[in-house]
């Protein structure tokens, strides 16, 4: 963050897991549309390389490291970023393959990761934003928490939860000027998974690919956005088409 950024001028998004894929993507679009963006992940060379890359179109922003399975940690993040106008949860990771075959270690940290961190972020920052009459909260969820896919029961639990939480949050928020929906993207080149395996899923699709990261984080500043100041407790697809039918 460059020292002359006025905080009190200048509107703030959190991208949770932004040192890569969507938050990556997500964060220097936000960072274009004017937003300081606190960069949050966990290793700070790939922070500082997101930190750059956000300077290097014009905006401004800050690495800030957290372990989003510690519940401290949590809340050491959201006092150290203050009072934010835009919260987008998309730490979490992904695990596919035969029920039977997922530990039970294993399927607690994929819901710490995904379901209660963002469960606890929003307790932290978003009684502040109905403070202030405003905010836009955005969850990652995902098109296997809309459908069934073998293998990806555990994981799409967490995307549906995510969804689930989405709309109660709505419910109990947005009347006091906050909005909280859910991205639900197929698949997307991410750098995460295999890229022949988002390629085949992109071919199931309606346009017949997956989608870029880019793409995915277009959708995320639209909801950041005044423009979609009508939109509250929705899951918002962008999968391509493969929810359609």
């Amino acid at each position: 963050m460059t020292d002359d950024v006025d905080m009190d001028a200048r509107r703030t998004a959190l991208v949770t897991g932004a040192t890569s894929g969507i938050g990556r993507a997500t964060a220097l679009a936000l960072a274009v549309d004017g937003f300081h963006v606190f960069v949050h992940g966990r290793d700070s060379v790939r922070g500082a390389a997101v930190v750059e890359a956000i300077e290097k179109v014009g905006g401004t922003g800050t690495f800030v490291a957290a372990d989003l399975t510690d519940i401290r940690a949590i809340e050491q993040l959201a006092a150290a970023v203050g009072d934010v106008d835009v919260l987008v949860n998309n730490a979490g990771f992904s695990w596919f393959g035969p029920t039977a075959d997922l530990a039970a270690d294993t399927f607690d940290a994929l819901f710490a990761a995904n379901v209660r961190s963002a469960y606890f972020l929003v307790a932290a920052l978003a009684p502040k934003m109905a403070e202030r009459g405003r905010g836009s909260i955005i969850n990652l969820g995902s098109m296997v928490g809309q459908i069934g896919l073998a293998g990806s029961a555990a994981y799409g639990a967490t995307k549906a939860a995510l969804a689930a939480l989405t709309r109660g949050w709505a419910a109990e928020f947005s009347p006091r000027g906050v909005r909280v929906n859910t991205i639900a993207p197929g698949p997307a080149y991410t750098g995460g998974a295999a890229a022949d395996r988002i390629a085949a899923l992109g071919e199931t699709t309606l346009l017949a690919r997956a989608a870029q990261a880019e793409e995915i984080a277009t959708v995320i500043a639209f909801l950041a956005s005044p423009a979609s100041g009508y939109i509250t407790g929705a899951v918002i697809p962008a999968d391509g088409g493969r929810t359609a039918v």
